[in-house]
């Protein structure tokens, strides 16, 4: 797609009020394939004034007809899911079948999720002699990250248009084109003009703006944890709502009695899927001691056949962090078993596939988010020893179990300090709430947890 180079404000794309842009950058080729406007609190101003005045309107509207332009909305994603594919592959550089099937497949599937419940959920329910309504919660601030740019995007906006809200987007600067192809489909779809807006700019300027603007009533946040804390603390000083899905540190848990080659070959795919570029991701791999030599060849063959498989990571930045995480594993006595610190091209951010084994739980790659293809195999000497290594981060995203029985997976995933756990390989499912305990967040995503988010209540006494 032709990048735009001013901001969708009220249905239509207007001029920023300055002249600083951003390059948008081939993480693949290092070529500066774009550039956008970097907006500023000016920009911000106006998105949300324009929010404000198409409130009354559209949270008046039925949800039947919400739901209608969500339906619509999802309908141009298909019929532009190879554009969106191939915008996703130029500027964050997952391989194009990768961007065909999630990121473009999967936003599809949750727009459409959100077209059901906009028009099944109850929005008003009878409790004794109360009615109790169901409303928008305002204005949203939506502040998304770079490594799934448009399912983000979608499982933030597709439950505010669902309860009434009205929206300014602010993308994360590395993937701002596919922010621009998601208003063009929400101005084909037919929206009315303010509801969604959009602003390209800087997270420390046009985020900071945005979170902390006195017309937005809830910020919707996906990023990192340190930047989480900040906004979260912004909003809570001026009593204002927010969402926030933060970092993870996934354990992924074998269990003896488990399929060890099937648990090792999804574990490994998991963790190599979008470069490691995942915060769900299960990047530590807990095994019984009794498998654990087999469960190391195993990881080591699996993600060898991953070396020219992934793209790159999204910027030189992160290039350079996810390195230095596992230089960092070296010097701390971690085993290479499969990838390491060096470069494998000449040429784009790439990093290999990476696998380290005797990796015991405090050491730095196995507690802080990495957000790259590296995974980490820890030994455990029985089920309270894993528990305790599992739980033993201040995280709890995700993380996922395998046992011989159904029942003794559930049984110890029940016991995770975590908010989504896949059992034996368990589907996505997107109308499940996707959210973390401890440090990983606060809210939920996807499904009709999702949705409420974006309600307040309101009860009538008669």
């Amino acid at each position: 797609m032709k990048a735009h180079d001013g901001m969708y404000i009220d249905g239509a794309w207007r001029p920023a009020a300055g002249r600083d842009t951003i390059a948008v950058v081939n993480p693949a080729d290092e070529q500066v394939i774009a550039e956008v406007p970097a907006g500023g609190a000016e920009d911000v101003d106006a998105a949300v004034r324009a929010a404000r005045a198409a409130l009354p309107a559209w949270a008046a509207t039925a949800p039947a007809e919400r739901a209608a332009r969500i339906a619509a909305l999802r309908d141009v994603l298909v019929a532009r899911k190879d554009e969106i594919a191939g915008t996703v592959t130029a500027e964050l550089g997952a391989p194009l079948p990768f961007s065909q099937a999630v990121h473009a497949g999967v936003p599809i599937l949750v727009a459409g999720s959100y077209a059901g419940l906009a028009a099944s959920y109850s929005f008003e329910e009878k409790v004794g002699n109360s009615t109790v309504y169901a409303e928008p919660v305002g204005v949203v601030g939506a502040i998304t990250p770079w490594n799934y740019p448009l399912h983000q995007i979608v499982a933030k906006v597709a439950p505010a248009l669902a309860a009434g809200c009205t929206i300014v987007l602010k993308p994360a600067e590395d993937t701002p084109l596919t922010a621009q192809l998601f208003a063009e489909a929400v101005h084909e779809a037919g929206v009315p003009a303010g509801v969604f807006n959009l602003v390209t700019g800087l997270g420390p300027v046009a985020g900071q703006a945005l979170a902390e603007h006195e017309g937005v009533d809830l910020v919707s946040f996906t990023g990192s944890t340190a930047v989480g804390r900040r906004i979260g603390a912004a909003a809570g000083a001026a009593v204002k709502r927010v969402a926030l899905e933060l970092g993870g540190k996934s354990a992924n848990v074998i269990l003896p009695s488990a399929d060890l080659a099937r648990a090792v070959a999804v574990g490994v795919a998991n963790v190599m899927g979008n470069s490691g570029q995942t915060c769900s991701a299960w990047t530590r791999m807990l095994v019984h001691t009794s498998q654990y030599d087999e469960a190391v060849a195993l990881a080591a063959e699996a993600a060898a056949k991953y070396g020219d498989r992934i793209g790159p990571l999204v910027n030189a930045k992160q290039h350079a962090r996810v390195r230095g995480y596992i230089e960092k594993g070296v010097a701390e006595g971690a085993r290479l078993v499969a990838g390491g610190p060096e470069a494998p091209r000449e040429q784009g951010y790439f990093v290999s596939p990476t696998v380290f084994a005797d990796v015991t739980p405090e050491m730095t790659v196995a507690q802080e988010e990495i957000f790259g293809p590296v995974l980490s195999l820890i030994r455990y000497e029985d089920e309270d020893d894993a528990l305790r290594i599992a739980n033993g981060t201040v995280y709890g995203l995700a993380g996922a179990v395998w046992a011989g029985d159904e029942a003794e997976a559930v049984a110890f995933a029940r016991r995770m300090d975590t908010g989504q756990v896949d059992i034996n390989g368990g589907r996505f499912n997107p109308l499940a709430p996707f959210g973390g305990y401890k440090q990983s967040g606060v809210g939920r995503e996807l499904g009709s947890h999702g949705l409420a988010e974006y309600l307040q209540t309101k009860s009538l006494q008669f």
